[in-house]
C-alpha cells in the first residue's frame, strides 16, 4: 500500500504541471486574441473616420472589404468664396436685367466674353464657363426656330491657349461638349456659329445632356415664348473640391449644372441645379433664395425676387 501511494504521488505532480501549461497556453490565446480584436476594431473606426487607411489596413491584416456608408446625392459644393466683387460685361450690358451687370467674383483667372447673343464669365482654373447669360423673348425664339445648327465646335481663340479648352481634350472622354446657351436658342446664324466655342461648353454626361438637361431647356423656352418681355437665363457649372478633369489640358467635370431663370415684366424667378449624372431626372425647380443658398452666387444681386408659381 505504502508503494502505490510513493508511486502515486509523482503522477500527480506530472498532471498538476500539465494543467498549468494548459491554463498557459489558453491565457496566451486569450491575449492573442484579444490583441487581434483590438487591432481590428481599430482599424475599423479608422477606416471610418480615414477611408484612406482602409487599403492599407487590409492588406496588413487581411481584413475583408468594408462597405462603408456614404451620402446620398449630396448637396452641390458651394463656389469657393467668391471674396470681392466687381461690375463686369461694359461691353455688353443688355444681357443683364435692366442693363446693369450683376455683382460678379473678381479674379486674374476670369475672363470676360461678349457674344452677339450671350456673355461669358470665363473660369481658366476650370477651362469652363464660371456662368452664361442670356437675355431671351418671343422674337428671339421665333427666329431661333428656323436657324440651322452647325455643330461646328471650336477653340475659342481670344483666350490664350494654356487657359483654353481644345478639341481634343473632348475627343475619347465619354462627355458632351455641353452647352450652357443653348443652340436652340441662338436667333442668327452668327450666333449659332458662336454657341459652339468651346468657352460655352463644360463636359457633360451625354444621357443628362440629351434627357432631363435638354428637357429643362426645352421648358424654358416654353416659357419665354409665353412671357410679356425679356426673359434672362443664367446657366453654368457646379464642381465639386476636388474635381475629375479630361483630355491634356485637364478641363474640369462638374458635379452639378445650374439654370436661373428671371422674368424681368413679373420677377417671377427660379432655378434648377442637376446632378451630371446619367440617372438624373427633373425635379421642381427651387426658388431664387434656395439657389443662393445653396451656389453663394447672388446673380439677381441683393434684391428680392418672386417665386415661380
Amino acid at each position: 500500500m505504502a508503494t502505490r501511494q510513493k508511486k502515486a504521488a509523482p503522477r500527480k505532480r506530472a498532471t498538476s504541471s500539465k494543467s498549468k501549461q494548459k491554463r498557459s497556453g489558453a491565457f496566451r490565446r486569450f491575449l492573442i486574441s484579444f490583441t487581434s480584436t483590438t487591432i481590428l476594431v481599430f482599424g475599423i473606426a479608422s477606416c471610418v473616420l480615414n477611408p484612406q487607411l482602409a487599403d492599407g489596413l487590409r492588406e496588413r491584416f487581411s481584413l475583408p472589404h468594408l462597405e462603408l456608408p456614404v451620402e446620398d446625392a449630396p448637396a452641390p459644393v458651394r463656389h469657393a468664396d467668391p471674396g470681392p466683387t466687381v461690375t463686369r460685361f461694359a461691353q455688353c450690358p443688355q444681357f443683364f436685367p435692366g442693363a446693369h451687370p450683376a455683382q460678379l467674383p473678381a479674379g486674374a483667372h476670369l475672363r470676360e466674353l461678349c457674344f452677339s447673343a450671350f456673355a461669358v464669365l470665363y473660369n481658366s482654373q476650370t477651362k469652363t464657363p464660371l456662368v452664361v447669360v442670356e437675355r431671351l423673348n418671343r422674337a428671339a425664339l421665333v427666329n431661333a426656330r428656323e436657324q440651322h445648327r452647325t455643330d461646328r465646335f471650336y477653340a475659342e481663340a481670344r483666350l490664350p491657349r494654356a487657359e483654353r479648352a481644345e478639341l481634343e481634350d473632348y475627343r475619347g472622354s465619354g462627355y458632351a461638349r455641353g452647352h450652357m446657351a443653348p443652340a436652340g436658342d441662338m436667333s442668327t446664324p452668327e450666333a449659332m456659329a458662336q454657341s459652339f466655342s468651346l468657352a460655352n461648353m463644360v463636359p457633360q454626361n451625354q444621357k443628362h445632356n440629351s434627357g432631363p438637361w435638354s428637357k429643362v431647356e426645352r421648358d424654358t423656352r416654353k416659357y419665354v415664348m409665353r412671357a410679356r418681355g425679356d426673359v434672362f437665363v443664367f446657366t453654368g457649372p457646379l464642381f465639386d473640391a476636388a474635381p475629375s478633369t479630361i483630355g491634356r489640358g485637364h478641363i474640369a467635370v462638374p458635379s452639378r449644372i445650374f439654370k436661373l431663370v428671371y422674368d424681368a415684366s413679373n420677377g417671377r424667378t427660379w432655378a434648377y441645379i442637376q446632378a451630371n449624372r446619367a440617372d438624373t431626372e427633373v425635379g421642381a425647380p427651387m426658388d431664387y433664395e434656395s439657389f443662393v443658398r445653396r451656389t453663394g452666387l447672388q446673380l439677381l444681386g441683393q434684391g428680392g425676387a418672386k417665386a415661380v408659381s
